[in-house]
């Protein structure tokens, strides 16, 4: 099976995971795909195939033979897809892409054009795979599993081309942040890995932001505005004097590359209690102790400003930038870009804005920088993926594992 039809395949699915929920995983609809594709990998022949009680999935490759002593190498992806936007079923479809407007719905006018969408300039000529407007594709990140599972299939299929042990985990959750918390370390015993869950074909991520969530409340006192004078303290006034306090210019509409931010995501409140709920992000994790100084410092002076306990302050940090624990294996990212460069993709260092599996399970001991899919548009429904990137990316991923075979464990 190519990974286009595994792809098109696994899109059938919904798997959308939820925010907020005590549940492991997070929707019980992730479990009907992980069950499938643990038969999957199954059928191939992998040793230990299953689905876990949490519902990650597992299979292993074994080394070939005499090549038992290369580093373990874990591919990794996650099966859930994004909250937010509507989640599917995906009406996919493949539209030969000549140039100009791109239909995706005409009856409800959704289209994408080049104006809006650049990247479409690059695509002429390709065949892409896109929904019908309606909801997101998918490929963030079935195409990654399509491409792992196609890729272990050939390896397992053509013995010639020799190879280390490898190790598939396919996660639930990612998109709530919960993903690299379902993969056992010590059961996937892998040296190294990889993540397959990025973008543009090529791309080659080590870097990421440091992360951190800040929840602010406000405690105002409400009492009828007709006698308010000297008494009522408005908690959404207080919140909204929080914003405005926060650097304007430093937000992620204003920002880019290795830029930080603060980002607002949700407000919420009356005259008695308001909530605001923000994600601070920054690749320096000097600065990024900084960003969350300047949190407690406004904190501060508006408990100066309206009484001690007026404003509460809770930091959550979420994650950290991988490089810190990459850049010590520089072979992880030799044997990626020698990958690329082997099926004619010259490889491009992205840093992430944002972060993914891998930059908690680098700081959970496993060095694991993230690979490109080949999708677009990522997270809403505009997103598309060329053919042409998934035929390359199981290539390079084939590439990837038997070309492990001068550094030992």
């Amino acid at each position: 099976m190519t990974a286009l039809e595994r792809f098109l395949h696994y899109i059938r699915y919904d798997t959308q995971s939820e925010e907020g929920v005590d549940r492991t995983p997070s929707t019980d609809k992730q479990r009907l795909l992980g069950a499938y594709l643990a038969r999957e990998l199954q059928e191939m022949g992998l040793e230990g195939a299953h689905l876990a009680e949490n519902g990650a999935v597992y299979g292993w490759l074994p080394a070939s033979p005499g090549k038992e002593g290369l580093p373990v190498v874990a591919l990794i992806a996650h099966m859930d897809t994004a909250p937010r936007v509507p989640g599917g079923p995906a009406k996919a479809r493949l539209a030969a892409y000549q140039g100009g407007e791109l239909v995706l719905n005409r009856e409800q006018g959704i289209v994408m054009t080049p104006a809006e969408f650049p990247d479409l300039l690059e695509q002429v000529g390709q065949t892409l795979v896109v929904t019908d407007g309606t909801t997101l594709l998918g490929a963030d990140d079935k195409a990654g599993i399509a491409e792992i599972f196609s890729a272990v299939e050939y390896l397992q299929n053509h013995p010639q081309r020799t190879h280390g042990r490898v190790a598939v985990c396919i996660t639930p959750d990612e998109e709530v942040g919960r993903g690299a918390g379902y993969v056992d370390l010590e059961k996937l015993g892998a040296d190294f890995g990889y993540t397959v869950d990025g973008g543009p074909l090529g791309t080659l991520e080590y870097e990421n932001f440091n992360a951190a969530s800040a929840k602010v409340t406000f405690h105002g006192v409400n009492i009828h505005p007709g006698e308010g004078k000297g008494k009522l303290r408005n908690a959404c006034l207080m919140a909204s004097q929080f914003i405005a306090l926060v650097p304007p210019a430093e937000d992620p509409a204003h920002t880019a590359g290795y830029e930080g931010f603060y980002h607002l995501c949700t407000m919420s409140g009356d005259e008695s209690r308001a909530e605001l709920e923000w994600l601070i992000r920054d690749h320096d994790r000097a600065a990024f102790a900084g960003r969350k100084g300047v949190f407690e410092q406004i904190t501060d002076f508006l408990c100066r400003r309206y009484g001690p306990g007026t404003v509460e302050l809770a930091l959550t940090d979420s994650y950290y930038n991988m490089k810190e624990k990459i850049l010590p294996h520089p072979q992880l990212l030799d044997w990626a870009r020698t990958a690329f460069r082997r099926v004619g993709v010259e490889p491009v260092d992205v840093p992430i804005r944002g972060g993914t599996d891998g930059a908690q399970l680098s700081w959970q001991g496993l060095p694991c920088p993230n690979l490109s899919t080949g999708g677009w548009h990522f997270h809403g429904v505009y997103e598309y993926i060329p053919t042409r990137s998934l035929e390359k990316m199981t290539e390079m991923l084939v590439e990837l594992l038997a070309g492990i075979d001068k550094v030992k464990k």
